[in-house]
């Protein structure tokens, strides 16, 4: 648990944090300059009231069936609570509603139809001493992180001990709205860097440092409804940056699938874990192309299967052309984005091999960076706003969320001359890599491509599949 001395990492007394306190965004800022994709999003608060029209605090949502969370305080002791949105929509919720969290204060308010989109939370850990964030207190305003501390939360019926929550200086003005029952309770302090969700202020938490305003940090724990939440939360609300979560990773690898054909009813499924829809597909003549409907192998299918069941690194998905290689390929993509866990998949082609490439991670990297590119040209950002989108940082935390990242290589006989000549070379590399990040590869290819390349990989990270597995008719 964090020593109360913590605070101190940041800054070396009152006069200092006063002075380098982020101020309320009408006025400047003592941060980062303003820009403005850095607006924070209005439209993601939630009041919250009494039935007497009371301001208790604020809420946002944080899952896509339109769960709210707040601080404890701001429902502490009622029975009924009214939402509000930015749009003006008005619920009114029971208690039976609400989930009490009053040892970590907060709380859960189940919600329906308040049309609010979810925010994404942190992935962190631990959030800097010195990182630059809004809050959401008496409008939006800019501060800073200071540290970490031990706060006491006092609800109602009694005190409870918040570990390491966190500092925050802000203006004369923000100290003001953070006072007790003045309406920020349960507002997110969202990092200015990525949009993300570090913590929730709270009005009711104190510590010896009167001159600072507290949030609980929102660090998923191992059991209980926030853990579900949170972990739903990475899962389904993209991030990037600092804190890249499964879905942020999840529309990163969905891109390039979104680049190329053949396009059906497989590609728009895994196109569809992005969270997007499709643009329009033509061909090179410019022509609108069919609808490719794909016929189920079930023994390919059931190679894939066992392949992911194995300690296998790499699969060879063998046939002539025209054999259904590449819809196959779309097709595991397809079933690894649904489901209650969906998985990254990023799918790569020989032509996107280079001359100079040392393995088959450079060219991870230039598909992850084309897909940053189109992300941030949806979301209306810029591809470096998205942060590191190196596929050893994206396997780390695809693996840590225990969806492992599949890599699929169609076609590699396009790859060029002078990279065919050293592919021995490339492919000790490459199954090296593989190694190091617990990748996995499938490559689709005809079978005289294979039976020369795949005898390269060492032996022990091939799958070795039935013979009837092996080959596309």
């Amino acid at each position: 648990m964090a020593s109360r001395n913590r605070s101190r990492e940041a800054g070396d007394g009152a006069g200092h944090r006063s002075r380098d306190a982020a101020r309320d965004t009408r006025g400047g800022t003592g941060g980062p300059a303003a820009d403005p994709a850095d607006r924070a999003p209005d439209d993601s608060l939630v009041r919250v009231h009494d039935l007497a029209g009371r301001p208790r605090g604020t809420g946002f949502v944080v899952d896509h069936r339109g769960t709210l969370l707040t601080s404890h305080e701001a429902v502490d002791g009622l029975s009924r609570l009214v939402l509000r949105t930015a749009a003006d929509r008005r619920r009114v919720v029971a208690a039976a509603d609400v989930t009490a969290l009053p040892a970590l204060g907060l709380a859960l308010i189940r919600t329906e139809g308040l049309g609010v989109r979810p925010l994404p939370v942190t992935t962190r850990e631990r959030i800097e001493p010195g990182t630059y964030v809004r809050i959401a207190a008496g409008g939006w305003r800019e501060a800073r992180v200071l540290g970490a501390t031990d706060v006491t939360y006092t609800a109602t019926d009694r005190f409870h001990l918040v570990g390491d929550a966190l500092e925050l200086a802000c203006g004369t003005s923000g100290r003001d709205a953070l006072r007790l029952g003045g309406g920020a309770a349960g507002g997110p302090v969202l990092d200015i860097a990525t949009g993300a969700v570090l913590g929730v202020l709270g009005t009711a938490l104190s510590s010896g440092h009167s001159h600072v305003g507290f949030a609980v940090p929102l660090r998923r724990p191992d059991t209980g409804p926030l853990a579900g939440l949170l972990a739903e939360n990475a899962a389904t609300v993209p991030a990037y940056g600092a804190d890249l979560n499964l879905a942020g990773i999840l529309a990163l690898t969905a891109a390039p699938v979104a680049q190329d054909g053949p396009r059906g009813e497989a590609w728009e499924a895994a196109f569809a874990g992005a969270g997007s829809a499709p643009a329009p597909w033509h061909g090179p003549d410019g022509d609108a192309r069919a609808v490719v409907k794909p016929v189920e192998r079930a023994a390919v299918a059931r190679a894939f299967t066992a392949f992911a069941a194995s300690r296998a690194a790499v699969l060879g998905l063998v046939g002539p052309p025209g054999s259904g290689r590449t819809t196959e390929l779309a097709a595991l993509a397809a079933r690894r984005s649904r489901g209650p866990a969906p998985a990254p998949t990023l799918r790569l082609r020989g032509a996107d091999l280079a001359d100079e490439d040392l393995s088959l991670a450079d060219a991870a990297r230039r598909a992850l960076d084309r897909a940053a590119r189109t992300v941030a040209a949806s979301d209306g950002t810029r591809p470096e706003d998205l942060g590191d989108v190196a596929p050893e940082r994206v396997a780390r935390l695809a693996r840590t969320a225990g969806r492992p990242l599949l890599l699929l290589l169609d076609g590699p006989e396009e790859m060029p001359p002078a990279l065919a000549r050293r592919l021995p070379e490339w492919t000790e590399r490459t199954a090296a890599w593989l190694g190091e990040t617990d990748i996995r590869l499938v490559i689709a290819c005809r079978e005289e491509y294979w039976e020369h390349a795949g005898a390269e990989f060492p032996r022990d990270v091939l799958y070795d599949p039935m013979p009837a597995e092996r080959f596309l008719a």
